[in-house]
């Protein structure tokens, strides 16, 4: 049997640096996206002769900004996906995408060529607040985009960030309300982290508390129409990002470009690929099922229980703490609303 493995392209381009970004990226101003698009070929190729062709369920375009790309370019990169692997018929394939980067014109291109779910660095809906974070464009024009692109076929998410330095419940509830204006199907509400060696993390910032912080991530929960699906990730039924979900329960992805990350499944063996497309390290099952419950329990769903997540899981704690952990009908581990806020004291207990 021919395992499927889900695709991410890193696309590391930008046209300038946000304040608060520690992504493998870099403004550039005029890519050499043929010399770009000719090394994630050889990649896709050298994937080919390593598993063969395989059958990809989503392919994930992230950065970056992946929508400053030619659209020739993402054809090129498409096909050659195709020749090699077989593209599911029902293929997800996402591209990321920021305000200003995309006309209607474009936008009709890409999708015509293949995507078919748009995700928009949104970020926030204050101008204020986009100029303090670094980014180029203003309310007016994420709006515009997220109106353009549900206007045409294409399922559409929008990435927000929210924990700025003095913003208060009153502001996240605000949000959350402008938010629901918009009518997204699905979005992302990433909570501001300060990363050492970006202009934030040189800066003194006055950010909220870990327990404001938690109050504005339960604040989110009540003033969102759309409910919560994974910690940062709210949807409406049947618009989850598939490639995510994919990832978090622990399905095969290959990391393609500078900057991408995988797990590989080969001979029944996983692989960490990182780095350099030839790098890769043997993964033991244990070390394995240790990042799905990772992953797996970020979900509301939860991790599956299968028998390697069997052998490291403490279901004494599952049980003793029923506030905090739950068992599913669908036979999955899943964190209570409460035990999401304490997941990283939950992993350390759950795992054996």
């Amino acid at each position: 049997m021919i395992l499927a493995h889900n695709i991410y392209i890193h696309v590391p381009f930008c046209m300038s640096k946000c304040n608060y970004c520690a992504f493998f990226s870099a403004a550039c101003k005029n890519p050499d996206w043929e010399f770009y698009s000719d090394n994630i070929i050889k990649e896709i190729r050298y994937w080919s002769e390593k598993l063969g062709r395989i059958s990809i369920p989503t392919i994930f375009f992230g950065g970056g900004t992946p929508s400053l790309m030619p659209v020739k370019i993402f054809e090129k990169i498409i096909s050659n996906i195709n020749s090699n692997f077989n593209i599911d018929k029902n293929c997800e394939v996402t591209l990321e995408s920021n305000p200003g980067t995309l006309d209607e014109k474009k936008l009709s291109d890409f999708i015509y060529a293949g995507v078919n779910r748009i995700s928009i660095g949104v970020q926030s809906l204050d101008d204020k607040k986009l100029k303090f974070l670094g980014r180029r464009h203003d309310a007016k024009t994420a709006i515009n985009l997220i109106d353009t692109a549900q206007a045409k076929n294409v399922r559409v998410s929008a990435d927000f960030i929210y924990g700025l330095p003095d913003e208060t419940i009153n502001d996240i509830i605000n949000t959350c309300n402008d938010i629901n204006n918009l009518g997204l199907q699905h979005c992302s509400m990433y909570e501001l982290t300060i990363e050492p060696d970006t202009p934030f993390g040189k800066k003194t910032l006055n950010m909220p508390s870990n327990e404001e912080m938690a109050d504005m991530y339960n604040a989110i929960d009540e003033s969102l129409k759309l409910p919560r699906y994974e910690v940062s990730n709210y949807a409406k039924a049947g618009n989850e990002c598939r490639h995510n979900q994919n990832v978090w329960d622990g399905a095969p992805y290959i990391g393609i470009g500078k900057g991408a990350a995988g797990r590989v499944l080969i001979d029944n063996i996983w692989y960490e690929q990182f780095g350099n497309w030839e790098k890769f390290d043997k993964l033991s099952d244990t070390v394995r099922a240790e990042e799905r419950i990772i992953t797996g329990l970020r979900q509301v769903r939860g991790v599956y229980l299968d028998s390697d997540i069997e052998k490291i899981i403490n279901m004494k704690y599952v049980q003793d703490n029923p506030e905090l952990l739950q068992r599913t009908s669908d036979n999955r581990i899943a964190a209570t609303k409460q035990g999401m806020l304490l997941l990283d004291e939950l992993i350390l207990n759950l795992v054996r």
